[in-house]
C-alpha cells in the first residue's frame, strides 16, 4: 500500500484547491460578526453545508470503518445519532435559538442565569470541544500515517496546518462553502468504496460466511444500552455544540435554518453505511491490519491511483473540516463568552476576530500535542466522549433557559452543569451496560427538578 506518482499529484492538487478556497473565503471577513455568523444571510443549502462540514468528519468515515472492522453494524450509530441530532435542531431548537438572537449557547444561558453561569459552562464545554478535536487529529494521523508512513508528530503538525487554513480565515460562512465542496467529494469517495466493497465481497451473504453474524450484523451487538446510548449521546451532543448553533444562526430565515438541518439529517446516515461496508470488508479479508487504517488501506489497495488520491485527500478534508469546525466554535466561545465578558469588555469586532483566530490555532496545537500520548486510542471513543461532555454541561440549562425562563434559579443551573459532567466522568469508572451520558444527564436534570419543586 504505497503511494505512486499519480496518488501524490491528485492528493496535492485536491488539498491545495481546498486550502486556497479556505484562505480566499477570508477576504470578505472584516470583523467578528462576519466570522461568527456570516451576516445571517445563508440559505438552506449553506446551512446544511456548515453543519455537515463539521458533523461528517473523521468519526463518521475513518472512525466508523474502524468501528465496523471491530464490531460491524453497531458502528453505524454515530452517523444515525448525528441525523437524530439534526432533527432535534430542526423541529425543536432552531426557532427559539434564532429568536434569542444570541451568538453562543453560553450567551443563551447567561441571559437567564447570569455571567457566572456563562463562565462555568464556557470552561467546562471547552474541555469537550478539545476532545473532539483530538478525535479528528487521531483520524488524520491514521490517514497520513497510512499514506506517507510519517511519524505521529509529523502527522499532527500537518493536520494542524491544514485545519488552520480550512477554518481560521473564512469563519462560519467559509466553513459552509467548503463544507459543500467537501460533502460532494466525500459522497463520491464513500459511495464508490462502499459499493466496491459490497460487490467484491459478493453481498451480505458472503460477509456473513466470514464474519460472525450475531456480532457483525447486529446493530445492538454491544448491547442496547451501549449502542443506542452512543446514538443518543451523539444526537444530544449535536444540539449542545456551538458550531451547529452558529450554523442555525447564519440562516436568512427560520425556514432556511430548519430546511438546512433537515437536509443535513438526510445526508449523514449514507456516509456511515458505506464506510462500515469498507470496514467489514477489510476485516473479512485483512483481519490483521490496524483497524484505524481500514478505510485508507482499502482506497490504496483497490482504487485507481488518480481516484485513490482524490479519495484520500477527501477523507483528510473530512477530518480537517470537523476539526477546524470544532476549533471555530471553541474560538467563538472563548472570544465572546470569556475574553469580551471578563478580560476586555471594550474589545471591538476586529480585536475579537484576532482573538478568535489565535484561540483556534492554540486549540489545534494543544489537541495535537495531546494525541501524541494517545496514538492508539479509538477514534469513535473520543468523539463520543466529547459529545457526551458537551450535552451534560449545556443541554439541560440551555433547554430551561429557552423554554421555561424564570423557573430555575441561577445557582441550580450552574450546579446542574457541574454535577452533570462530574457524574458522567465518574460513571466511566464503572462497568455500566449503557452510555455514561445518561448518568450525567440524570444528575443534572434532578438538580433542576428539585429546584423547580422548591420554588
Amino acid at each position: 500500500m504505497q503511494l505512486g506518482f499519480w496518488h501524490i499529484v491528485s492528493i496535492v492538487a485536491t488539498l491545495a484547491a481546498i486550502m486556497v478556497l479556505g484562505v480566499l473565503s477570508g477576504r470578505r471577513v472584516k470583523n467578528a460578526a462576519d466570522f461568527n455568523t456570516g451576516g445571517k444571510s445563508a440559505g438552506a443549502l449553506l446551512v446544511a453545508g456548515t453543519i455537515t462540514g463539521t458533523m461528517i468528519g473523521g468519526s463518521s468515515t475513518i472512525g466508523t470503518a474502524e468501528g465496523a472492522f471491530t464490531h460491524g453494524f453497531s458502528a453505524w450509530w454515530f452517523t444515525l445519532g448525528s441525523a437524530i441530532g439534526c432533527l432535534l435542531l430542526a423541529y425543536i431548537y432552531a426557532k427559539p435559538i434564532r429568536q434569542s438572537d444570541c451568538m453562543t449557547i453560553q450567551e443563551i444561558i447567561s441571559m437567564e442565569y447570569g455571567q457566572k453561569a456563562r463562565l462555568v459552562t464556557s470552561v467546562l464545554t471547552g474541555i469537550g470541544i478539545v476532545l473532539n478535536i483530538v478525535a479528528q487529529i487521531l483520524a488524520a494521523n491514521a490517514l497520513l500515517g497510512s499514506m506517507f508512513g510519517f511519524s505521529p508528530l509529523v502527522c499532527s503538525v500537518l493536520s494542524v496546518v491544514i485545519m488552520a487554513c480550512y477554518g481560521m480565515f473564512g469563519g462560519i460562512k467559509g466553513s459552509g462553502l467548503l463544507g459543500l465542496v467537501k460533502l460532494s467529494l466525500l459522497y463520491l469517495a464513500t459511495v464508490i468504496c462502499g459499493v466496491l466493497a459490497y460487490v467484491m465481497q459478493g453481498g451480505f451473504d458472503a460477509f456473513a460466511a466470514v464474519l460472525p453474524s450475531e456480532e457483525y450484523f447486529n446493530i445492538f451487538s454491544r448491547g442496547v444500552g451501549t449502542d443506542l446510548g452512543l446514538g443518543l449521546n451523539v444526537a444530544l451532543g449535536i444540539v449542545s455544540t456551538q458550531t451547529y448553533i452558529q450554523a442555525v444562526m447564519i440562516g436568512k430565515s427560520n425556514q432556511a435554518a430548519k430546511r438546512g438541518c433537515l437536509l443535513a439529517a438526510a445526508l449523514a446516515p449514507p456516509v456511515g453505511f458505506f464506510s462500515l461496508l469498507v470496514g467489514m470488508y477489510m476485516r473479512a479479508n485483512f483481519p490483521d491490519m490496524a483497524a484505524a487504517e481500514a478505510f485508507p488501506g482499502f482506497i490504496l489497495q483497490f482504487l485507481p491511483a488518480p481516484l485513490a488520491g482524490v479519495s484520500l485527500a477527501t477523507l483528510l478534508i473530512a477530518v480537517v473540516g470537523t476539526g477546524s469546525g470544532m476549533a471555530l466554535g471553541f474560538g467563538t466561545i472563548i472570544s465572546s463568552d470569556i475574553y469580551q465578558q471578563f478580560i476586555n469588555t471594550e474589545a471591538d469586532g476586529k480585536k475579537l476576530l484576532t482573538v478568535s483566530r489565535v484561540i483556534i490555532l492554540v486549540s489545534l496545537a494543544a489537541s495535537a500535542a495531546f494525541t501524541l500520548g494517545n496514538a492508539g486510542s479509538a477514534i469513535l471513543g473520543w468523539g463520543s466522549m466529547s459529545m457526551g461532555l458537551r450535552a451534560a454541561v449545556l443541554l439541560a440549562p440551555m433547554t430551561t433557559a429557552l423554554f421555561w425562563p424564570g423557573r430555575i434559579r441561577a445557582g441550580a443551573a450552574i450546579l446542574s452543569s457541574a454535577l452533570g459532567v462530574t457524574a458522567m466522568l465518574l460513571a466511566n469508572l464503572l462497568p455500566l451496560p449503557f452510555d455514561t451520558l445518561f448518568v450525567g444527564m440524570l444528575a443534572g436534570i434532578l438538580v433542576l427538578v428539585i429546584d423547580f419543586c422548591r420554588r
